[in-house]
């Protein structure tokens, strides 16, 4: 394995550790910013939804600006905007800042997390081994961090750009000094003097040709997980202090408990598919989380609960890496060059935001016209309906994901710092 790899590697996976801690410090402290600016309950829903609604079109527009543009170009240059804008966020004075710096911060998100993704899976072809996990177990990584950052603000009654400053100081001249490294598909990077060039624009567009028809089984998982994340992150909450009647200080272990579970199930997830190949243990995070809902619903009390979320943690944390790792697949093998995956990524990535707009309101209106046990029924049989589409991870013997295929290092010749 070359060095351009391990670089390559090292740095995309700080790339996600960065927006795990920029992301989290702004979903844990959405009262403080509805505090800050005076933003109504009627209003809040507003601007939460417009996140993931822009981040959407901004990964729909990073699937096309990547048929003339590296992925690591725009990661390279997304990035900053996102660590800006949740500055923007924290520093604003007025309803309209608000407005521009959560509509800046959710289209580069998507174009952020487009790119992450589209670099994981070349990566993970270049290795011929699989390492997608890891990347996102970065993620939580950094979750977990920028939530235990928020606490902190919170705790000490920290104004925002104080809480939000320091962050963005690190980050944000980590972040530029790494993409030096970052390595797309066809062994450039964001410092290559090419945006792409003709071959990789044909390859792009080919890629295109891979539509929702083809991709529906695994955009359908990508949906179902993140209603189950969603469920998880909006509700667990309240579900403990209200439904199984725990205290208002134990009701925020779940989310915690969640978070450090899906750290440790993606940080060994790479292994399992090793050894046990994608479709395994697609399969197998699928019934994991479906017994962590069963468990939550049927809970007599806080403490089953939180065994209910710990297993939560544990199955879902391998669906979403491995949803990338399959379209990206997916598209190699039908259009035979490593470019073609990114369309494929961008596309199936609006699924992410799909999935977590439909899961709290969802939730939410069952547990209202119903009962929040009953409501955990739901996301529990969407995500069993993940073993149903399991074979569409199944890599063929001779590709990466499964442990079959051998390292394919001469595709990546030299990273973006001219080695």
């Amino acid at each position: 394995m070359t060095d351009v790899l391990r670089h390559g590697r090292a740095s995309l996976a700080f790339g996600f550790f960065a927006q795990g801690v920029a992301f989290a410090l702004l979903v844990t402290r959405i009262p403080a910013v509805q505090d800050r600016y005076g933003v109504s309950d009627a209003l809040l829903p507003v601007f939460l939804a417009a996140v993931p609604i822009l981040a959407g079109i901004g990964s729909v527009v990073t699937g096309r600006l990547v048929r003339r543009v590296r992925p690591s170009r725009l990661l390279r240059w997304s990035q900053p905007v996102v660590l800006l804008g949740l500055l923007g966020v924290g520093a604003g004075d007025g309803m309209a800042v608000l407005a521009v710096a959560l509509g800046v911060f959710g289209l580069a998100v998507g174009a952020l997390d487009a790119s992450m993704n589209m670099l994981g899976v070349s990566l993970q072809r270049a290795y011929g081994r699989s390492i997608m996990l890891g990347f996102h177990a970065a993620y939580s990584l950094g979750g977990i961090l920028g939530a235990s950052l928020a606490w902190a603000g919170a705790h000490w009654d920290l104004a925002l750009w104080v809480s939000y400053l320091p962050v963005v100081v690190v980050l944000l001249p980590l972040a530029l000094v790494g993409s030096r490294w970052y390595v797309d598909g066809d062994g450039g990077g964001a410092d290559e003097a090419g945006a792409g060039g003709p071959p990789k624009a044909e390859a792009a567009d080919e890629a295109a040709g891979v539509g929702l028809k083809v991709l529906l089984p695994l955009c359908l998982v990508m949906t179902f997980a993140y209603i189950g994340d969603s469920t998880v992150s909006n509700w667990s909450a309240k579900y403990l202090q209200d439904v199984l009647g725990s205290s208002e200080q134990l009701a925020t272990v779940p989310y915690n408990v969640y978070m450090v579970t899906t750290l440790v199930g993606r940080a060994v997830g790479d292994l399992g598919v090793r050894r046990f190949g994608a479709v395994a243990v697609v399969r197998g995070g699928a019934v994991v989380a479906a017994g962590g809902f069963a468990v939550v619903a049927g809970a007599p009390g806080a403490w089953v609960g939180m065994l209910g979320f710990t297993l939560l943690g544990l199955g879902l944390c391998v669906l979403v890496p491995q949803t990338f790792a399959a379209a990206g697949r997916l598209a190699e093998e039908r259009d035979g060059r490593p470019g073609a995956s990114d369309a494929a990524v961008a596309r199936l990535n609006v699924f992410n935001y799909v999935g977590f707009l439909i899961g709290s309101p969802l939730v939410g209106a069952l547990g209202d016209a119903w009962s929040y046990r009953g409501a955990m029924l739901v996301p529990m049989v969407l995500v069993l309906v993940t073993v149903v589409y399991a074979r569409s991870f199944e890599a063929r013997p001779d590709r990466y994901g499964g442990g079959h295929e051998r390292p394919r290092t001469a595709d990546v010749g030299r990273g973006s710092n001219g080695l």
